[in-house]
């Protein structure tokens, strides 16, 4: 089977004019690969600012609608990986996190990182049952 690159409305942009070298989101044998979703707003394209909560809340609501743009939701969700510049967000973000994964969440990843180019300070990204 070959892969699908899924066009997603506002974030496929987005990482284009960032001349990124990377898909939002693709299809393959089955599964949904979502890559790290910062907190972009996904009705104006830009940063959302604030605090790790809000970003977080930001950047769930981004990697939903990736996975709705590739035909998958949330509830099929098998992996996520979180990354944080910071470890002491932990509980935070799990407070946020939680919402959207209540009930059987997925195996999940932690990863604290140095730094990125960029102004936020979260991104998450999923592998989903298409």
């Amino acid at each position: 089977m070959k892969k699908e690159v899924i066009e997603v409305p506002v974030m496929s942009a987005k990482v284009r004019a960032l001349g990124l070298p990377c898909s939002t989101a693709v299809k393959a044998n089955g599964f949904v690969f979502i890559s790290a979703t910062p907190p972009v707003d996904m009705v104006t394209g830009e940063m959302v600012r604030g605090d790790i909560e809000t970003q977080t809340e930001a950047s769930l609501k981004a990697l939903k609608h990736c996975l709705e743009a590739a035909g998958t939701s949330l509830d099929n969700v098998v992996m996520v990986r979180i990354y944080a510049v910071n470890s002491g967000f932990y509980n935070a973000i799990n407070r946020v996190y939680a919402k959207y994964f209540s009930v059987n969440p997925p195996a999940r990843s932690f990863v604290p990182v140095a730094s990125w180019p960029m102004e936020f300070d979260i991104e998450i990204e999923c592998v989903a049952v298409a």
